[in-house]
């Protein structure tokens, strides 16, 4: 048996080797030749798993180490008969602390009092239903926007973004990339958003139309973006105009990492009949990586700040970024994890 893997997926190397051949490339670089042969591919979002790359390969099962699929031509894999299999919610916890360090940070900086806001969130799934978990603990408001959801569940407890956006304070974007959701956030959407509004994208770039938020930056309060237009080749002028800038970094916790991982270990091993990989999960190698719970009761803003600045000085991040905006690829692959934050 023979596996590609992203050379980027963390705590991968050894595992499968056992078991079969293991190739190791750069994600971007993985091509048709390498996959001719191959069983199996483990990815991340820089392989491009389209006709171009896998017609004529053996592949018989893609597994991505990451909670979307945008980068998987799916209905050309399910009509070639290629299981496709991904890692929903895998960095939930890790996007939940970036939000709120990133929120609480740029809240000190410019002197706002978060007391009695209101809390928008756009997407509700893994990580959306985890964002506002942590917004009720910490005393939000809290209006969500979810339309398959809705559908689904009945509309009660949900809102459009035309009901949503004039009342909340904080917006935040948690939702896949797909043809519904794709430039979501465009100038209609920034016109609705109240005047001061925090604007946060941790989902994907291309939800949001760049062009209409650098028009809409001098009306809203603090900007926050992790995902971008084009990645990694960005627009350096946006990076200069928002408050908070990473490289698609949010969800790169610790905790993260070793979930996305379990999940496309277990996948393939499943998949292939692997068992003794049927239960994997990446081990924790120290004790200080390991999620750490935090106590807000009874504490006032600047002090749940400081807790989360400590655990994750997020402003470190941002300074690196801008430092080298070239270096796109080579933060995120040489990313030191964070561990995790949860309050009980």
């Amino acid at each position: 048996m023979k596996i590609v893997a992203d050379q980027a997926v963390p705590f991968l190397k050894g595992v499968f080797e056992p078991y079969a051949e293991v190739v190791y490339k750069e994600g971007k670089e993985i091509n048709a030749d390498d996959v001719r042969d191959a069983d199996a591919l483990i990815t991340r979002t820089r392989t491009i798993c389209n006709a171009s790359l896998l017609r004529g390969s053996s592949v018989k099962i893609i597994a991505s180490a990451t909670i979307g699929t945008d980068h998987v031509d799916i209905p050309w894999c399910v009509r070639h008969g290629i299981l496709v299999r991904n890692a929903p919610g895998c960095n939930a916890g890790g996007v939940v602390q970036y939000v709120f360090s990133a929120l609480y940070g740029t809240a000190s900086r410019k002197a706002i009092s978060l007391s009695g806001k209101t809390i928008g969130i756009i997407g509700v799934g893994n990580v959306g239903r985890r964002i506002e978990q942590m917004a009720l603990q910490l005393g939000f408001r809290v209006m969500k926007c979810d339309p398959p959801r809705a559908a689904a569940e009945g509309p009660f407890g949900f809102y459009s973004l035309e009901e949503l956006l004039p009342k909340v304070d904080i917006v935040t974007l948690h939702v896949p990339l797909d043809s519904t959701t794709k430039n979501m956030a465009n100038t209609n959407f920034f016109k609705l958003m109240k005047p001061g509004a925090f604007f946060i994208n941790a989902a994907r770039g291309e939800v949001v139309n760049e062009a209409a938020l650098k028009k809409a930056i001098p009306k809203l309060g603090p900007v926050i973006i992790d995902t971008w237009n084009n990645e990694p080749d960005i627009d350096k002028e946006l990076l200069e105009m928002v408050d908070i800038a990473t490289p698609h970094i949010a969800g790169y916790s610790y905790q993260g990492k070793q979930n996305g991982t379990a999940a496309v270990v277990r996948a393939v091993a499943h998949y292939f009949g692997i068992q003794e990989l049927y239960e994997f999960f990446p081990a924790t190698e120290m004790p200080e990586n390991e999620a750490v719970k935090i106590d807000t009761r009874g504490k006032n803003q600047g002090e749940i700040t400081s807790l989360l600045q400590y655990n994750y000085p997020i402003f470190t991040d941002d300074f690196m970024f801008r430092l080298n905006p070239s270096g796109f690829e080579k933060i995120r692959a040489e990313y030191n994890y964070r561990r995790e934050i949860y309050i009980d």
